[in-house]
This record gives C-alpha cells, sequence and structure tokens, in this order.
C-alpha cells in the first residue's frame, strides 16, 4: 500500500482494499473494476501482502482467472479436482485477477461460484477485479454475477491530472 499514489479517483478502491486486508470481523467481498492501467492488480497484492502481515500464518491465495481455469481444466483432465479444490477453498483470502476471463465458460463459472460460496462459508475474505463492472461482463453467470455483486463494488476511474503529475513524479 505504500507504494499506491492515492487519488480522488481510486481513493474509494484504495480504502476499500485496506479495510479488506487491516480490520477483523466478517467481511463482504470486494469487487475492483476500471479500465486497464489504474491499479487494481497493485491493490490486490497490497491486500494480499499487508493480510498475511497482519495475520502470520494465514493461508492467502492470489490468482487470475486464466490461471484459476487452466489449473481447473488440468484437474478435470488428470482426475485430480478435490485437490484442486483443497487448494482454493482452505484459504483466509482469496484474491481472483482478471475475472472478466470467466467469460463464456460456464464449468469454470460453476467452479468459481462453488469456490466462492465455499470460501465465503468458512469465513474467508474474497477480493476480486475486473477491467469490467460485474454487470458489463458478457457471458457470465447470473449467480456468479450476484455473488460478485454481494459486497462492494468500486471502480477506479481514470486519474485526474493532480494524481497524474504525482504519478509522474513518483
Amino acid at each position: 500500500f505504500e507504494n499506491f499514489i492515492v487519488g480522488r479517483s481510486n481513493r474509494l478502491a484504495y480504502s476499500a482494499a485496506t479495510r479488506a486486508a487491516e480490520e477483523d470481523g466478517a467481511f463482504a467481498p470486494l469487487f475492483i473494476h476500471g479500465t486497464c492501467g489504474l491499479g487494481k492488480t497493485h491493490l490486490l497484492r497490497a491486500a494480499a501482502t499487508r493480510f498475511l502481515e497482519r495475520r502470520p500464518g494465514s493461508v492467502v491465495r492470489i490468482t487470475t482467472a486464466e490461471a484459476f481455469t487452466n489449473e481447473f481444466v488440468q484437474a478435470v483432465r488428470g482426475g485430480s479436482v478435490e485437490p484442486f479444490r483443497r487448494s482454493y477453498r482452505r484459504v483466509d483470502l482469496l484474491c481472483v485477477d482478471d475475472v472478466h476471463f470467466f467469460a463464456s465458460k460456464e464449468a469454470t463459472q460453476s467452479e468459481l461460484l462453488h469456490t466462492l460460496d465455499a470460501v465465503a462459508m468458512d469465513g474467508a475474505r474474497i477480493l476480486l477485479a475486473s477491467d469490467e463492472h460485474p454487470k458489463e461482463i458478457a457471458k457470465l453467470s447470473e449467480r456468479l454475477v450476484s455473488r460478485f455483486m454481494s459486497g462492494a463494488v468500486v471502480q477506479i476511474d481514470p486519474p485526474e491530472p493532480e494524481l497524474r503529475l504525482r504519478l509522474v513524479k513518483h
């Protein structure tokens, strides 16, 4: 978080990610969206790092939607779905980047939905990031959109002129 330059356009996302990483107690999923290059991945990684700093020994899983999909396909083909599920479902924090990649991947969407439900039921935190708002991701199941929207949905806007100048200086 120390290297993230905060301005008007990203302050809400920064605050939400910080809260997700630092606060104790129940926490609904956080879904950060905005165009490419605005700091979504940075915030996911910063939140995971801070979460581990505050809770040593916690299990944190950071992945991309593409990596999740590839691992799931390999697990199905190799008959190792249960180990795959354990690796994603027995976590304290699950971060998934680029969730727009799940569009049109029905079997993977179903697996992700069950994973999110299992993780949430165990009280773990979920942080998600995408280039698009959940409702704007084409060919995404309504149930998955509902899960994505069950917590905070926060947009990062392109930086305002003042923030651009601070980013260039940094």
